[in-house]
């Protein structure tokens, strides 16, 4: 069985729906499951403690779920053209990941949700494919044979899945959105196959 790690920050809960419709595409090919988690918020109180296990949704992520992972997909909403600070900075203490090369030559990918349609999209998701570089990943997009992007009206890019969540943050994800983040879960998680790093 191969694994696909889908981590992720939601503040709103538009990006945790959108990783929920990136679960099922990887996990409609054969011998994949998804592995969703998510971090913890950011405080500006340097006291502050996070609780050991989020109220709801998925459990906070460990780096030895990234590890164990065969695969990685990345969500974040957009923060002035970046990825919000929480997920940068779960990601800025896996340098031990780093220097053991775990994630080397495994396949990853992103996504992201903006408030306006115009809002950072591209910039956000080439933001987090940085540190995947950095880490030795094997890059996955959304080629234009998956025709939703040529018929889109709001979501979705060749760097990755998009929504475009409205300025209230209410906006839900819609056909093409779904479909799209769908078809990046599905080419990450046929990659992770096909690499064959798979679990003993």
């Amino acid at each position: 069985m191969y694994e696909v790690l889908i981590l992720f920050y939601s503040r709103h809960g538009a990006t945790h729906e959108m990783a929920r419709h990136v679960a099922r595409g990887v996990e409609s090919v054969a011998d994949v499951q998804a592995v969703l988690r998510t971090v913890p918020p950011v405080s500006p109180e340097t006291e502050a403690t996070r609780p050991e296990i989020p109220e709801s949704g998925p459990p906070y992520a460990e780096l030895e779920d990234l590890r164990r992972a065969d695969g990685l997909i990345l969500g974040s909403p957009t923060r002035f053209g970046n990825m919000a600070a929480p997920l940068k900075h779960f990601i800025d203490h896996t340098s031990p990941l780093w220097l053991s090369g775990d994630l080397v030559g495994k396949p990853a990918a992103v996504f992201t949700s903006t408030a306006s349609l115009h809002g950072g999209q591209e910039s956000t998701l080439l933001s987090m494919m940085l540190p995947l570089l950095h880490h030795g990943m094997v890059l996955v997009g959304l080629p234009y044979s998956e025709a939703r992007l040529n018929t889109t009206t709001s979501g979705g890019t060749p760097y990755g899945a998009s929504h475009w969540a409205g300025a209230d943050g209410k906006r839900l994800l819609d056909e093409d959105e779904q479909a799209l983040c769908q078809a990046l879960g599905r080419r990450v998680a046929e990659l992770a196959r096909r690499l064959g790093h798979g679990q003993d």
